[in-house]
């Protein structure tokens, strides 16, 4: 059986390595992609999904506690209404006798 001869085994190797450096130069530059969409993001002040789609949450939660209160608002200034009514009418019932 023949051998291979090593130059074909350095070959190899040296394929090997430069795929991993190939490797390694693809990871660094979407690595510096990223970095450059990043700043871009930054510089034009954009605001990134996930934060908006929690803000507006906390604006819709908000929303619906400021109508559950202007309700109870409205309940208790019709409450002091009444009251004041039913107090004018006892005072002026006391008036006239």
């Amino acid at each position: 059986m023949t051998e291979r001869p090593r130059f074909f085994d350095d070959i190899a190797g040296v394929a090997g390595g430069a795929l991993s450096a190939l490797t390694g130069l693809r990871d660094e530059a979407e690595a510096m992609g990223r970095a450059r969409v990043e700043e871009m993001i930054r510089k034009f002040d954009l605001v990134r999904r996930d934060e908006f789609e929690a803000m507006s949450e906390i604006a819709t939660i908000a929303r619906t506690q400021q109508e559950a209160a202007e309700a109870r608002i409205a309940a208790l200034e019709g409450r002091i209404a009444a009251l004041e009514a039913k107090l004018s009418a006892e005072s002026s019932a006391a008036e006239s006798n």
